[in-house]
């Protein structure tokens, strides 16, 4: 049967069809749905981990046990769950264990531009890369067999653009898949004696992967006019597809380490002119370069960014073929803003007023830094406002500073670093933005939600009783849309010799369960256009004729604004606060 698939959903689909038993991962655009769309499978179990190393050590356990697993994560979570990977690469499996990790390029969604592929390389991992939802779906069974044949975790590389994109995919049944669990020490142990003699089993397993990659299906040529022959894969393939056609011979890989460097000579002297095309590192032109070959790359290519249609039209010259006309008419530019309603509006409007340093992180709230609020110094990575916290006040700036962290981030990787503060000792105050769910990728539990992925209840973290088992005898909690208390509660503890944590409790005003109130109105009589409420940076008020307007389609009854104004201008209804 076929069917229009999401790239991610098809990679789900892919993996049910091959028998996965087990799936851990920690949500991070763009690779979320994957794992969203396998907990609607019966057949898997299915959760959030706390955080990507967790979750692919899940992963480990469960191929150990014998049932195919996967773990998926966004780039910089694979980062994060590095350690255990360069190990599994030396133990290798009992039944398969896939690992999807989405790059970024463009950064969508991210901090940082990270080419993933580095780490198959250094961990000696095999990784395939889809093209399409087609791909994904036949990537992700083709790399339990891989994983399997070869003893090894495989990697299965997206971007952005093939994680949410559709594209016709065939539907197939699933199969079961298990394998006895067998004691095996030497095998699984990884303490020095035996993972010295691990290593050279790792070297030989690359070797016959390279081998492998010479006669999969995997990799494969297209042959058009040999006048140029364009080596690529993933989204870029698609790029030269459409504005190339057959006027140019493509190899198209689908595995992208280990490479085959037999198909890729053979092909070079095929062809007249040989041009890489691949987003972000030259990964691909920097092994054809080892090879010898006279090769063109990121000479013509930038090493930042996307590419596109339009780009690759572009630098060679070429008209873009039908269906891929470039817009006219230039899109506007929609950056990105908090919610109307949204919880840590507040919050960060009194640490703005208290011109705080204020160290932050990873989440819908790194918002706060952009205009009007301006209210954030740093975001680093997930956990990092915590811990630069407590490096940033034994510096002694004289500069009084927080830190912010969502909840989510908070179980992630923030525990360990508030575990410093109260251990080896900083006055430091963490404010903890507790909105009852992981907003930024929308919408998933976490530990302190008490649901789990499919919405049933489950274990909930107390974060005030977590925060003082940890060590910190100051715990307060705030509700954000009160920026009298806020006020005090904050300057309160930012004076305070020893650490403290304040928790900032409202849920994401977008939740289902949240029911927002009547939208605001405004008395143009009483409004004075002092634009104070304009301060808050809430996209539901403008200024029309020099007086205050709310728009009542975004408008959530917050009341936030009603307790900047003077004049009373802002009227309906106020939550008592």
């Amino acid at each position: 049967m076929k069917k229009l698939l999401l790239g991610n959903d098809a990679v789900a689909r892919g993996l049910y069809e091959a028998g996965c038993a087990v799936a851990s991962s920690y949500p991070g655009t763009p690779s979320t749905e994957i794992t969203e769309a396998l907990a609607k499978y019966d057949d898997i179990f299915s959760e959030w981990a706390p955080n990507e190393k967790v979750a692919m050590e899940v992963a480990f356990g469960a191929a150990l046990g014998g049932k195919r697993s996967f773990c998926g994560m966004k780039h910089v979570g694979l980062n994060v769950a590095a350690d255990p990977l360069f190990t599994i690469s030396y133990t290798g499996v009992n039944a398969g264990m896939v690992i999807a990790v989405a790059d970024d390029p463009a950064m969508h969604s991210s901090q940082n531009e990270q080419d993933s592929r580095h780490y198959a390389i250094a961990a000696k991992i095999p990784m395939l890369e889809p093209a399409d939802s087609s791909d994904c779906l036949e990537y992700a069974k083709l790399a339990y067999a891989i994983s399997e044949e070869f003893d090894t975790p495989v990697l299965l590389r997206l971007c952005t653009r093939i994680a949410h994109s559709q594209s016709i995919t065939e539907i197939g049944e699933r199969i079961e898949i298990g394998k006895p669990y067998t004691k095996d020490a030497a095998k699984y142990v990884m303490m020095p004696a035996y993972a010295k003699l691990k290593h050279p089993i790792v070297e030989k397993r690359i070797k016959d992967l390279q081998e492998y990659a010479e006669t999969n299906s995997l990799n494969r040529i297209e042959w058009g006019s040999r006048s140029i022959g364009i080596i690529t894969s993933g989204t870029s393939y698609q790029y030269a597809k459409e504005v190339f056609g057959d006027e140019a011979s493509i190899l198209k890989l689908g595995m992208v380490y280990p490479l085959p460097d037999k198909t890729i000579c053979d092909f070079a002297a095929a062809v007249d002119r040989l041009v890489v095309i691949e987003e972000l590192d030259p990964v691909i032109e920097n092994q054809c370069r080892a090879l010898g070959l006279k090769v063109e790359g990121k000479e013509i290519f930038s090493l930042i960014g996307e590419f596109s249609q339009n780009l690759l039209a572009e630098k060679f010259g070429r008209s873009i073929s039908a269906g891929c006309e470039k817009l006219e008419q230039e899109i506007p530019n929609r950056p990105p803003v908090m919610c109307a309603g949204c919880p840590h509006r507040g919050l960060f409007y009194t640490l703005m007023k208290q011109k705080l340093t204020v160290l932050g992180d990873i989440g819908c709230y790194t918002l706060g830094a952009v205009a009007p609020l301006s209210a954030m110094d740093m975001t680093l990575c997930m956990g990092a406002s915590i811990s630069a916290l407590h490096g940033f006040n034994h510096a002694d700036t004289g500069k009084k500073a927080v830190a912010v962290i969502g909840d989510s981030t908070f179980m992630h990787s923030g525990m360990t670093g508030l575990a410093d503060i109260a251990y080896n000792g900083s006055a430091s105050t963490v404010i903890i933005l507790d909105n009852s769910i992981t907003g930024m990728t929308g919408h998933q539990q976490n530990p302190t939600t008490g649901l789990n992925i499919k919405g049933d209840p489950a274990g909930r973290i107390d974060l005030e009783a977590l925060c003082k088992a940890i060590g910190i005898n100051r715990v307060r909690v705030v509700d954000p849309y009160n920026l009298a208390q806020n006020a005090e509660v904050i300057k309160e503890e930012v004076n305070i010799d020893e650490p403290s944590v304040i928790i900032s409790r409202r849920p994401c005003a977008l939740l289902k369960t949240v029911k927002p109130k009547p939208a605001l109105t405004v008395d143009v009589d009483a409004c004075k256009g002092c634009k104070l409420c304009m301060r808050i940076g809430c996209p539901a008020i403008s200024i029309k004729n020099d007086k205050a307007s709310v728009d009542a389609t975004l408008c959530v009854g917050c009341g936030i604004c009603t307790q900047l104004c003077a004049f009373d201008a802002l009227q309906g209804y106020q939550e008592e606060v």
